[in-house]
């Protein structure tokens, strides 16, 4: 087994977990099924689900776009390096998983700053014994810190696929969530990948912005900003937009016969010319 480090436990010491406010990374866990959650993270995805009832296959949704898009990437295009911002908790055809079973010398850098994830870490490092899975504890507005630390496992004169999954929603409009993402592809070399997956604010609208509403008045920091197609899209400016383009996550290349359920998120992969 081959596995690396980033900052924890090396690094900073791990924050207290709050326990009484809702963490979104936790609700997603209770979405996806998983069992690293508490009771203020589950009152408040119930209240979400009340709200947007569809919101449970959606998520498992957008999970089954990353299985489709990692093996594709791993498989089909080449990739060896995939930088995975906004891991949130480990459930299942995690990153790593899925990319290492198609190429086992793949190598993962997994980013995110919640100190749960943190003590999950270990779980996220195991490998293969020809690749590599390493974990950074680091906000993604900290592009300089993400890009370094990195630097460290992933080589940046070959192709890598950043996954920004279902991560920047956290991202409010005056964090300049553009300029992130810019300056996170602006490190990568040619034929590299962009893969997003955003939550849809024009998707059962009503029921979308209810569900927001009673998130954010729960959880911690400034809440999710959804977006609608054309901002979602303005993300891969510049980039060489794949078929289908920015489409549903269940519409990105489907393995079988296309679902009808209408799920609400954006998603799509753009190649680096």
């Amino acid at each position: 087994m081959s596995a690396q480090r980033g900052n924890p436990p090396g690094g900073r010491a791990v924050p207290a977990i709050d326990t009484r406010t809702p963490h979104s990374a936790r609700i997603y866990n209770y979405w996806l099924g998983g069992k690293d959650n508490f009771a203020a993270d589950r009152e408040a995805a119930e209240l979400a689900i009340a709200a947007n009832p569809g919101i449970v296959a959606d998520v498992r949704a957008n999970r089954a776009f990353l299985t489709r898009v990692v093996h594709y990437l791993a498989s089909e295009c080449g990739v060896r390096q995939f930088l995975d911002i906004g891991t949130g908790l480990p459930t299942v055809s995690n990153t790593h998983e899925v990319a290492q079973a198609a190429a086992p010398a793949a190598r993962i850098v997994y980013v995110d700053n919640d100190p749960i994830v943190l003590l999950h870490a270990q779980a996220l490092l195991t490998s293969t014994s020809e690749g590599v899975t390493a974990y950074l504890d680091a906000d993604l507005r900290d592009t300089s810190a993400i890009l370094r630390e990195a630097g460290a496992t992933l080589d940046f004169t070959k192709p890598v696929a950043l996954l920004l999954l279902i991560i920047l929603h956290l991202i409010p409009d005056g964090d300049d969530p553009y300029g992130i993402v810019g300056r996170l592809t602006g490190a990568l070399p040619a034929g590299s990948y962009l893969v997003i997956a955003h939550p849809a604010s024009d998707i059962r609208a009503a029921q979308m912005e209810e569900m927001t509403r009673r998130v954010n008045e729960r959880i911690s920091g400034p809440g999710a900003t959804m977006r609608d197609r054309d901002a979602v899209a303005r993300f891969f400016e510049g980039l060489e937009l794949l078929e289908p383009g920015v489409v549903q996550p269940q519409q990105w290349r489907p393995d079988g016969l296309l679902s009808p359920l209408q799920v609400t998120a954006w998603c799509g992969v753009a190649r680096k010319p």
